[in-house]
């Protein structure tokens, strides 16, 4: 149909030229009747009131799925990735069913980093999955690049999916000459040309703000992947705890989730109070609730050097917990934080792959990796079908 077509149009601009109108018609004529009869050998008829369902071919029923898909993906829809998460990007197009779009990003022999888009994105809409993880600099540099190629290359809209926000713990001036840098990579994003931003758990809520009403920012709560998991297990006088006072609202999500979808109306909540020497390290702990004979998932956005979490296992262990697991949605695992979970007193540690697997990670029996994939390929699709995006999580 596609060759027919093809051809029959490359036809009629040759005849335009020679002002042959009668012509051309009768040539229409034929693309159309032929169009109706490929229509009719290949895409599965209706079924009539008479016809069961059982007389519906497998191969109709192929076709009939397919056709949904090309509709339901149809409108211009364009992915593309950097290097931060090209696995999680992948599985995105995977579960959306649309391909990875082709895209060189790599470096010059300066260093710089080096983008170049190779398909057409005019009038598309795009999306730009690249987390700022370590190495943060190099990946933030290589979202504002491609978010200006694209610009440059006429998109009709460009969405960046960020699902590990970069630069998000300095969201406040909390002394004397610092900066603010969450606020500023979101001035860097909105100079470029931002259209909206996807993320997954902000460190603090108030991120949303840095940018202007002119891109709005949809933030996932990637506790509702962790929510299934923890659902599944059989678990005893579940307490879920907050590892400091900032947390207690996430915890208190993560309680009311397994209460609603799994009808845990007996989950307690139990926070922790850290005070810490300096930053990275934490002086004294106190608990505020009861965990004696009880199962603890302690519930935080983010672990990275994991010497907070840690402790935090050993003292709900030594106020008398039954087991000690952990959920975050982020797991940064810097310098000794991979090795000081393999050798903490918790039974498991859940994390998403927002951020880029490793041997050594994989290596750890207490670690266990859940997908974020689905979750953000829903939420692309709603926002390109311009669907709610809140209906996901209740």
């Amino acid at each position: 149909l596609s060759s027919s077509s093809g051809n029959a149009i490359s036809a009629i601009e040759d005849l335009d030229t020679a002002n042959s109108s009668s012509i051309k018609e009768q040539i229409l004529s034929q693309v159309a009747n032929a169009s109706v009869q490929n229509l009719e050998g290949s895409l599965p008829v209706a079924a009539s009131p008479d016809v069961s369902p059982d007389d519906v071919t497998e191969n109709e029923n192929k076709l009939e799925q397919a056709a949904k898909k090309a509709k339901k993906h149809a409108g211009g829809m364009k992915i593309f990735s950097g290097n931060g998460n090209m696995a999680l990007a992948s599985d995105i197009c995977q579960h959306l069913g649309v391909n990875l779009g082709k895209a060189t990003v790599g470096r010059f022999a300066d260093g710089e980093v080096n983008v170049m888009i190779h398909e057409n994105v005019r009038g598309k809409d795009v999306y730009i999955v690249q987390p700022t993880c370590p190495p943060v600099n190099d990946n933030l540099m290589e979202l504002l690049l491609m978010v200006s190629t694209l610009n440059r290359a006429s998109a009709k809209k460009v969405t960046v999916v960020i699902p590990y926000y970069g630069y998000a713990r300095q969201d406040r001036k909390m002394q004397a000459r610092v900066p603010i840098s969450a606020a500023d990579v979101a001035r860097l994003l909105e100079a470029m040309g931002v259209d909206r931003v996807v993320a997954v758990d902000l460190h603090c809520g108030q991120i949303q703000g840095f940018f202007g009403p002119r891109v709005p920012v949809d933030n996932l709560d990637g506790g509702v992947v962790g929510i299934n998991y923890f659902g599944d297990k059989d678990l005893h006088n579940t307490v879920v705890v907050s590892p400091d006072a900032g947390g207690v609202y996430r915890a208190k999500k993560f309680k009311e989730g397994l209460a609603h979808k799994f009808d845990m109306n007996d989950v307690g909540l139990a926070m922790i109070i850290k005070q810490r020497a300096r930053a990275g390290t934490v002086d004294r702990m106190d608990l505020v609730g009861e965990v004696k004979d009880c199962d603890c998932i302690i519930v935080d956005d983010m672990i990275d050097t994991a010497g907070t979490l840690c402790k935090a296992a050993s003292v709900l262990k030594e106020k008398g917990a039954r087991r000690v697991f952990a959920f975050a949605s982020h797991g940064l695992l810097s310098g000794p934080g991979n090795d000081r979970i393999a050798h903490s007193d918790m039974e498991e540690c859940v994390i998403l792959d927002t951020i880029p697997s490793s041997p050594q990670r994989k290596a750890n029996d207490k670690l266990t990796e859940l997908s974020v994939a689905p979750l953000l390929a829903q939420s692309i699709f709603n926002i390109h079908a311009k669907k709610s995006i809140s209906r996901l999580f209740k």
